[in-house]
């Protein structure tokens, strides 16, 4: 026999209470003024042009947070096994006929990766740190699972290799592991948690360029390796770090303001750079960020009751100078209900995101 529990409004209200308290006071929110967001227009007018895309199924995989081809034209990505299980781990090799090859599973999401000039594959794989992955093979190399001052790499993002084989990288935590709880913490509690860091394969040492980014994430290097570019989820942001010249060793705010959540970043064939977006920002959010209570109190609420990411496809292409030149929509999010990983190839342009079950191409000759 089925049992149906019934509660009463004031007892469920009492539940309510105490989860809340409960929860509330593991967070530990800083108080955050965002400007308000800029209006969709000029280079960043609404258009459904992402509605013409179509997708390509993962075959019960979710993620493909990064998006990486070969010379073979066969696409790599990580994902995890569904939208609320991170610890469970592979990654998929899909050829240019759609075929589905499962190189390998792992016990963590793949999430950043790139080819070495050697050929390897580098990796950074949730809970574990930076890796290379032997494709032919499936076999998992472990190479640096902490920061050179001890710091555990345990929420790796982009990451980008060098044409000299130094490989960059961007973590979000060094104490916890990708969950949609502490994904949703880390926007709340503005704090910034993160960091990047390059492994010099020469001398198989980590170095810690940035110790305190507010949800470092997507990663890219510039053409010439001049400098590097860094989004900051949380902060509407992204960041420039240079690598050489009078100001190499340091960071400046590249672009701000951005209208929604930035996530990864990759280049164009023509020197532009694409960026892709996780959704749109939310007003309500913007609204509490000022008020450390407020966010406590809806970090609070139960999961079925907590604001959800709006589906919403965004992608922009930004000059080499940080000027907008165009931007993509899925306005409704019909097709592309998220679009934080973003790849260009052969005149197809290529999307993912954190909790997607299928891969997304977007032909430009479509319209």
């Amino acid at each position: 026999m089925q049992r149906i529990l019934l509660t009463s409004a004031p007892a469920l209200g009492l539940g309510l209470f105490l989860l809340c308290t409960t929860s509330c006071s593991t967070l530990d929110p800083q108080a955050w003024q965002p400007a308000s967001a800029p209006e969709l227009s000029g280079p960043l007018a609404l258009n459904d042009q992402l509605t013409t895309a179509t997708t390509h199924s993962l075959q019960g995989w979710y993620g493909p947070e990064e998006l990486l081809f070969d010379k073979e034209g066969n696409l790599y990505t990580g994902v995890h096994r569904s939208p609320e299980v991170f610890d469970e781990g592979a990654l998929l090799r899909i050829s240019p006929e759609g075929q589905i090859e499962e190189v390998l599973q792992t016990n963590g999401w793949i999430t950043g990766i790139d080819f070495g000039p050697e050929g390897q594959l580098w990796a950074l794989v949730n809970g574990t740190g930076l890796v290379t992955i032997e494709v032919a093979t499936g076999q998992l190399s472990k190479v640096a699972t902490h920061s050179e001052t001890g710091q555990p790499l345990l929420m790796g993002s982009g990451l980008k290799v060098s044409r000299d084989g130094r490989v960059y990288f961007a973590s979000l935590s060094s104490t916890q592991v990708t969950t949609p709880a502490y994904i949703n913490r880390l926007i709340l509690e503005q704090k910034p948690t993160g960091g990047v860091y390059c492994y010099n394969p020469a001398t198989q040492q980590v170095s810690t360029l940035s110790e305190g980014n507010y949800f470092a994430n997507g990663l890219v290097l510039a053409p010439d390796e001049s400098y590097l570019l860094l989004t900051e989820t949380s902060r509407y942001r992204i960041l420039k770090y240079h690598l050489q010249g009078p100001q190499a060793g340091t960071w400046e705010i590249w672009l701000d303001n951005l209208p929604g959540f930035p996530n990864n970043l990759s280049l164009r064939p023509n020197g532009n750079y694409w960026l892709g977006f996780t959704t749109r920002r939310n007003a309500s959010l913007d609204q509490i960020h000022p008020k450390p209570g407020m966010k406590k109190l809806v970090y609070g609420l139960p999961g079925f009751l907590q604001p959800k990411a709006e589906p919403f496809g965004m992608v922009v292409e930004l000059s080499p100078d940080g000027e907008i030149v165009q931007a993509l929509y899925d306005p409704e999010g019909t097709v592309v209900a998220e679009s934080g990983a973003v790849r260009e190839h052969e005149g197809v342009l290529y999307l993912g995101g954190d909790v997607l079950s299928h891969v997304i191409m977007y032909k430009f000759s479509s319209r």
